[in-house]
C-alpha cells in the first residue's frame, strides 16, 4: 500500500517492554500534556493487539474499566487518561483491537474487494492497521499511538511491523519512536539493574525499530552514570534516557517529566520550534493535591473492588471532587458481595458518603442496594451511578413506597413491579430515530451508548451543580426507569430531577427529603478533568465534608 501523508501531524509511537502496566496511556498523556502547554495541538490513539472487537463485552476483571467516548465507542481505559490529561476529545477512531482490524480485513475479502488473492498478516492485516493510524492524520500538530502490551508478544507483532513500515512512509521527521520500559530497584543489594531494559530493546530492534527515545520507570532517580550506560547499550543518546519516576499521584507526572527535559528532546528531534511550556496550572493542581484543609471518606460498594481498575474514571473523578473543595478523598472500597451477605455493614459507619457504582449482572445486587438504604436512612450523602440509581429506585420503591415487589427485570424477568425494565422502543434523540430492541438483540445492540442530551428540573440538587438547564452526559446501559412506576414513586417523594428533551427517559433522580442523596443514569466521570472537576462529584465531596463537620 503507498501511504498518502499530507505532512501535517507528526507521529509518536509509543511501545512498552519487560512487563504490561507500567504506565504507557499515563506517560503519553503527561507528554500531551506538556506539549499542550507550548500551543500544540495533540491526539492520541490506542492499539490494543486482544481479539475482541471493543472491551465492551470483557469482565473488568480481564482489562478494567470500559470507557465510553461522546460517539458511544466502548474503548479502553487509557482513553480516560487522554481526556482528562488534555483537550482532546476522544472517539471511535481512537482506539483498535486486532479483531476490529481483523473484522475489517475479512469483510473486504468476503466482498470480494481483493480480487481473490491470498489475504496475509502483511501486507493486508498491516495496511489496515496503518490505515486506522492515518485516519488522524491533519487532526491535530501532534499524534500520540500507544501501542498495547509488551514487545515481544505475539498478538502485538502486526502493529510493531505497521509502525515499523509507517517510519518509512513518513519519515524521521514526521515520526518519533518512544519506548517505556522497566529499570527495577533491588532492595536487597540497593542496586539499580539496567538489563531488562537492555533485553527490551534488543527485543525491539529484533522487529527493526530503534527507539529515539527510552522512558526507564524507576523507583529512584537514575544517575547519570547509568543514563550513560543505558544508552551505550541501547544505542540511544544519553540525553534522549528519561528516568520516568514513581510519584505519589498521577498528576504530578506532567512536572516529573517536564524536569526530565522529554518534551525539550521530542520537539527537537521532530523539529518543532515553539515557546517555553507553561505549567503553572498543573504546579498549582498538585500544591492543592499535596495540601489539603482536611479529609473524608467515601464507600464505593461494587462487585469488581478486587481490581480498582476497573473503576479508574469513578476513582479519579473522585479525587477531582476533592481537589474543587481543597480535600483529600480517601476511598473505601467494599465488596457488594460482603454486604448482600451480611458482611461490612460497620464499615458504612464510618464513611462520610456512599457511591454506588455501575455494573452488569446479579451478583451483590442486593448488597448494594442495602447500601442505598443505609445511605438514605442514615442520611448519608448517596450517588448512585447508572445501576446505582436503578437500584437506588429498587430501594424506594420497596422500602418506602410500599411496592414490595419492585425490582429490576435484568435481575428477576418475571418481577412482580418491574420498575426498572427493557425499554423496546424508545426515541433517539442524537439519530431522531425510533429504536427497538428485545432480549434477543445482542448485547452491544441492546445498549443505550454515548453522550445524549437532559433537560434538568430547576430547584433540584443537579440544576444548583450544573447551574444550568440542560446538560449532555454519556451513557453505558440497558435497563431503563419504568414510566408506568413515576407517579406513585413521586408521590412517595422520589424527585425526578433530570429527563430527556421529550420526557420519556428518566436521567436523574433525587430524595425529597435527604441532605443530598442523588442518582444519575449517566456516567458523569468520563467527563471530569482535575482542571475541570464533574459538577456532581464536586458537590457530592461538598456534601460530605458538612457530614463530617
Amino acid at each position: 500500500m503507498k501511504v498518502s501523508c499530507s505532512k501535517k501531524t507528526k507521529f509518536i509511537f509509543i511501545t512498552g517492554g519487560v512487563l504490561s502496566s507500567l504506565g504507557k496511556g499515563l506517560s503519553a498523556a503527561s507528554i500531551g500534556t506538556l506539549l499542550e502547554s507550548r500551543g500544540l495541538s495533540v491526539t492520541f490513539q490506542k492499539l490494543d493487539p486482544y481479539i475482541n472487537v471493543d472491551p465492551g463485552t470483557m469482565n473488568p476483571f480481564q482489562h478494567g474499566e470500559v470507557y465510553v467516548t461522546d460517539d458511544g465507542a466502548e474503548t479502553d481505559l487509557d482513553m480516560g487518561h487522554y481526556e482528562r490529561f488534555t483537550n482532546a476529545v476522544m472517539g471511535r477512531n481512537n482506539n483498535y483491537t486486532s479483531g476490529r482490524i481483523y473484522y475489517t480485513v475479512i469483510m473486504k475479502e468476503r466482498r470480494g474487494e481483493y480480487l481473490g488473492g491470498t489475504v496475509q498478516v502483511i501486507p493486508h492485516i498491516t495496511d489496515a492497521i496503518k490505515e486506522a493510524i492515518l485516519q488522524l492524520d491533519g487532526c491535530a500538530d501532534v499524534a500520540f499511538i500507544e501501542i498495547g502490551g509488551t514487545v515481544g508478544d505475539i498478538e502485538g507483532l502486526p502493529f510493531i511491523e505497521a509502525i515499523r513500515q509507517l517510519r518509512i512512509d513518513l519519515g524521521k521527521d514526521y515520526s518519533l519512536f518512544i519506548h517505556l520500559t522497566l529499570v527495577p530497584y533491588i532492595r536487597t543489594s540497593g542496586e539499580v539493574k539496567t538489563k531488562p531494559t537492555q533485553h527490551s530493546v534488543k527485543e525491539l530492534l529484533a522487529s527493526g525499530i530503534q527507539p529515539d527515545i527510552l522512558m526507564c520507570r524507576t523507583e529512584v532517580p537514575l544517575s547519570d552514570e547509568l543514563k550513560q550506560k543505558i544508552a551505550l547499550f541501547c544505542n540511544v543518546e544519553a540525553k534522549n534516557v528519561i528516568s520516568t519516576m514513581d510519584v505519589d499521584s498521577i498528576y504530578e507526572l506532567p512536572l516529573s517529566l517536564r524536569q526530565e527535559g522529554v518534551d525539550d528532546r521530542i520537539l527537537e528531534k521532530l523539529g518543532i520550534w515553539t515557546g517555553a511550556p507553561n505549567i503553572t496550572p498543573w504546579k498549582n493542581l498538585v500544591k492543592t493535591i499535596k495540601n489539603p484543609k482536611g479529609e473524608v471518606r467515601v464507600a464505593i460498594t461494587g462487585k469488581y473492588v478486587e481490581l480498582t481498575e476497573s473503576y479508574k474514571s469513578l476513582h479519579e473523578a473522585l479525587v477531582h471532587g476533592g481537589i474543587a473543595n481543597n480535600i483529600k478523598v480517601n476511598l473505601l472500597y467494599i465488596s457488594a458481595d460482603d454486604l448482600q451477605n451480611g458482611e461490612g455493614m460497620d464499615q458504612l459507619e464510618d464513611c462520610h458518603g456512599i457511591l454506588v457504582p455501575g455494573g452488569f449482572g446479579s451478583r451483590g445486587m442486593e448488597g448494594k442496594i442495602q447500601a442505598a438504604a443505609y445511605a438514605r436512612e442514615h442520611r448519608i450523602p448517596f450517588f448512585g451511578i447508572c445501576l446505582g440509581m436503578q437500584l437506588a429506585v429498587v430501594e424506594f420503591a420497596r422500602n418506602v413506597a410500599g411496592i414490595t415487589g419492585a425490582h429490576s427485570t435484568e435481575f428477576d424477568p418475571d418481577a412482580a413491579d418491574p420498575v426498572i425494565y427493557l425499554m423496546t422502543e424508545w426515541f433517539d434523540s442524537r439519530t431522531g430515530k425510533t429504536e427497538t430492541r428485545d432480549h434477543t438483540t445482542e448485547l452491544g445492540g441492546t445498549m443505550r451508548l454515548g453522550a445524549y442530551p437532559c433537560v434538568l428540573k430547576e430547584g433540584t440538587l443537579a440544576a444548583a451543580a450544573y447551574g444550568q438547564g440542560a446538560i449532555s452526559e454519556r451513557h453505558r446501559h440497558r435497563y431503563e426507569f419504568n414510566n408506568s412506576y413515576r407517579e406513585r414513586l413521586q408521590q412517595a417523594g422520589l424527585v425526578i430531577s433530570g429527563a430527556s428533551p421529550d420526557d420519556n427517559l428518566v436521567e436523574i433522580i433525587e430524595l425529597a427529603d435527604h441532605p443530598w442523596f442523588l442518582g444519575c443514569q449517566f456516567h458523569p466521570e468520563f467527563r471530569s478533568k482535575p482542571m475541570n472537576p464533574h459538577p456532581l462529584f464536586r458537590d457530592f465531596i461538598r456534601a460530605t465534608m458538612k457530614l463530617r463537620s
